[in-house]
């Protein structure tokens, strides 16, 4: 079986706790991304989208602080960072998609349906 080292872009959105001080924040942001550049990738941008009412309760938690990664990843390496974002305390959800391409802008912007 050959390995496959194709790298994919990724949007990824992190919802960290919110009980985390500004430098715990930044700490365990910085876990997420170490992942992704020990894997063998790179982050392309990182958006601090802040604090906001979660829908429902996540482990105890009524709130996230939220960030959205573009990151690029190969796709071998990526069942080790689910694994590792999992392990993650301060990290209460994490989901990336494939993405087309990195937006320009600082503002998450959905389509009209």
């Amino acid at each position: 079986m050959r390995e496959n080292n194709t790298k994919n872009l990724y949007e990824g959105i992190f919802i960290l706790r919110t009980s985390l001080s500004d430098d715990a924040k930044e700490k365990a942001l910085a876990k997420v991304t170490a992942v992704i550049t020990e894997g063998g990738g790179a982050v392309a941008k990182t958006i601090d989208w802040g604090r906001k009412k979660l829908a429902y309760q996540i482990k105890g938690a009524r709130e996230g602080h939220f960030y959205v990664l573009y990151f690029d990843l190969p796709a071998s390496s990526i069942n080790e960072f689910i694994r590792e974002n999992s392990l993650n305390e301060d990290l209460l959800r994490s989901m990336h998609v494939l993405a087309e391409k990195v937006p320009e802008e600082d503002v998450i912007a959905f389509k009209e349906v």
